[in-house]
């Protein structure tokens, strides 16, 4: 059987922002896709035999070991010499033993098998029912109180569950529920799309935050459209607090005029802190000094926070167990965050 060899298309990689910590899977670029008529299709079955009567230098016990008749396996390693063009094994009667090409073979053939083991084990321990892997993504927003307080909850009845954990902005999370980066995602708004699963968990409050010296400062409500004249600092364009904030400043009667877009929401609290603008964002973790923060009476200013998933996606044990959890928290995901206003 000839092979020639084919210029296999790249698959490319996945852009995101990065992963915390060190839970991040790598991309590898340049993965080549199977070609049908490939050396790895061609003999994968067989590597695993010529392995076992390399080792046992004997056919006969080789095939004892792999539970298969002597005769099948014997055919078995004259075909895989005659694929690969190479004698590599000399016969001395009952027993053979490895030719030079058979011994270099070996090497790398020990050394795929070793790797293809290594990747079912580490599929299976991802699977684990009490200790496998959930890759989590979430809003930057959610990451100082409302995530670890989640995760600290779960892990009373699931102590050893795993978590690659994610943060990024909305869009750019249901990309990688696509690609299957990510299990499940808390994201906002809830998405409506028809790949996906999303379920409504909680609502949050937003409030107009302002500079501890503005005029507005010593009120503890107001109308949005009392800020219509305002500069605004918002998240940038994609983001869903940036969607939010545009329809809610609409309903209220006005375009907001923007001074500053940035991506986290710590970062705009700074700029208006810095006398740069006003902004509408959800409850801080921590008060931040130098600003105000305004309950917003008209209209009314909140944002949907719900968990996504890929439909059809079949999910692991850690990853049900997780998703149920999830779900068991529906109006109290947010519950006692961020100081009162």
């Amino acid at each position: 059987m000839q092979h020639q060899r084919r210029s296999a298309k790249a698959l490319s990689p996945i852009g995101n922002k990065r992963v915390t910590g060190n839970f991040d899977i790598p991309v590898t670029p340049d993965t080549p896709d199977i070609e049908v008529d490939s050396w790895a299709v061609t003999l994968t079955p067989r590597l695993a035999q010529f392995v076992a009567v390399a080792r046992h230098e004997h056919v006969t016990r080789a095939a004892q070991q792999l539970a298969m008749p002597q005769s099948t396996l014997s055919r078995s390693m004259a075909r895989l010499e005659h694929d690969l063009g190479v004698a590599l094994f000399a016969r001395h009667g009952r027993t053979v033993s490895l030719t030079a090409a058979g011994r270099a073979f070996l090497v790398s053939v020990e050394r795929a098998l070793s790797e293809v083991d290594r990747a079912a084990e580490s599929v299976r321990a991802d699977a684990d029912p009490a200790a496998g892997k959930v890759a989590f993504g979430f809003l930057h927003t959610l990451g100082p109180e409302t995530v670890p307080g989640l995760i600290r909850a779960f892990r009373v009845d699931h102590p050893r569950v795993r978590f690659q954990l994610v943060q990024n902005y909305g869009e750019a999370m249901l990309e990688r529920l696509r690609t299957g980066d990510l299990d499940l995602c808390l994201t906002s708004p809830v998405p409506d799309a028809p790949d996906l699963v999303a379920r409504r968990l909680d609502e949050q409050k937003l409030r107009l935050v302002v500079p501890e010296d503005h005029p507005l400062a010593v009120r503890k409500r107001v109308r949005l459209a009392e800020a219509a004249a305002e500069l605004f600092v918002t998240l940038e364009p994609g983001y869903g607090l940036r969607r939010i904030t545009d329809a809610v400043c609409a309903e209220a009667g006005f375009t907001p005029k923007i001074a500053f877009e940035g991506e986290e929401a710590e970062t705009l609290r700074g700029l208006v802190a810095a006398g740069l603008g006003v902004a509408l964002l959800p409850p801080p973790a921590v008060p931040r000094p130098g600003v105000v923060e305004l309950t917003v009476t008209a209209p009314r200013a909140f944002r949907e926070i719900g968990v996504a998933w890929l439909d059809g996606h079949p999910d692991t044990p850690p990853v049900a167990a997780f998703k149920r959890f999830l779900l068991s928290r529906r109006g109290q995901l947010l519950h006692g965050e961020g100081p009162p206003a």
